[in-house]
């Protein structure tokens, strides 16, 4: 496949931060996800998956109002004392943690 143009996207520092890891992990680059993303497009005729917002209702069917403020509330506080939680570099250690109950 013979490259012929350049596209430049702007985003949002955090998120690239975020799907960068993610993509090392997968072994795959921005480009290739890119390159990737558009093939699919242009094989499906469309975007390859749902863009829609979640339905708050959905959500309100398993959890009351309360409860999802509530792990909102403790999901910001976790994202900024994440020194104060237990960090695993691999699933074997988390399982072993998860099954002594450390």
């Amino acid at each position: 496949m013979a490259l012929t143009t350049t596209i430049s996207v702007q985003m949002d520092t955090k998120d690239k931060e975020k799907v960068t890891a993610i993509l090392q992990k997968l072994g795959v680059s921005m480009s290739g996800l890119i390159n990737m993303t558009i093939k699919q497009v242009i094989m499906h005729g469309g975007i390859p998956f749902d863009v829609a917002l979640p339905k708050d209702d959905d959500l309100l069917k398993y959890f009351t109002e309360k409860e999802l403020e509530d792990s909102a509330k403790e999901l910001a506080y976790m994202e900024k004392h994440l020194d104060e939680y237990k960090s695993y570099d691999n699933v074997n250690d988390l399982k072993k943690a998860l099954l002594n109950d450390d």
